[in-house]
């Protein structure tokens, strides 16, 4: 299995737009083959001394593979390429960290 953690930096103000934008993908992206887990999370406060300031332009997206193989795969599909032309000029940058069971 396969953990992704996507964390996308959007323009001031675009978080709701992203949002918009994502929740119209995750259909699709559940019905890959291997999708285990898909899916955005924003910063919530928590009242915990060791959480960093809330990030109101950032998006979270947690995602699980069944394997590297279909995580490759769902970046080269269709859908995944229109989402992107139609966030292009909401996002400032996107950090993938790909991660496996320990």
């Amino acid at each position: 299995m396969i953990h992704v953690i996507a964390t996308i930096k959007v323009k001031p103000g675009k978080r709701d737009a992203l949002l918009a934008e994502f929740h119209r993908i995750v259909p699709m992206v559940h019905a890959e083959a291997g999708c285990i887990e898909y899916g955005p999370t924003v910063d919530v406060a928590s009242g915990l001394m060791v959480q960093p300031p809330l990030r109101e332009d950032v998006v979270v997206i947690v995602e699980k593979w069944s394997s590297l193989e279909t995580l490759k795969a769902h970046t080269q599909a269709p859908h995944m390429a229109e989402y992107r032309v139609r966030i292009q000029d909401i996002v400032e940058n996107v950090q993938l960290q790909v991660l496996a069971p320990a």
